[in-house]
């Protein structure tokens, strides 16, 4: 089996808070690592999300850093309540 691991950023332009943190994390562009494996026995090339990870403080923030485990679609939730925000001021 064969895995990999995909970067992408994340832009929160309001202070965010997910469901696995202690305290809310300032507005920036932060880090997202999906680790993924690819599926065997498929006639095509196919990838499986196994986790997710956010990397903290915030790209350019001071602090230690630190890799967190995050659920994509608790991520996604944030993302999407954060532009929401922004449409509103």
């Amino acid at each position: 089996m064969t895995s990999r691991t995909t970067q992408t950023t994340v832009r929160f332009s309001h202070d965010f808070l997910l469901s696995n943190f202690d305290k809310p994390q300032p507005a920036g562009e932060y880090r997202v690592d999906h680790d993924e494996e690819s599926i065997d026995g498929a006639s095509w090339l196919a990838w499986r999300r196994v986790g997710s990870f956010i990397h903290l403080p915030a790209i350019g923030g001071r602090g230690a850093h630190q890799m967190v485990p995050t659920d994509p679609a608790d991520l996604n939730a944030a993302l999407e309540i954060d532009r929401g925000k922004s449409r509103t001021l």
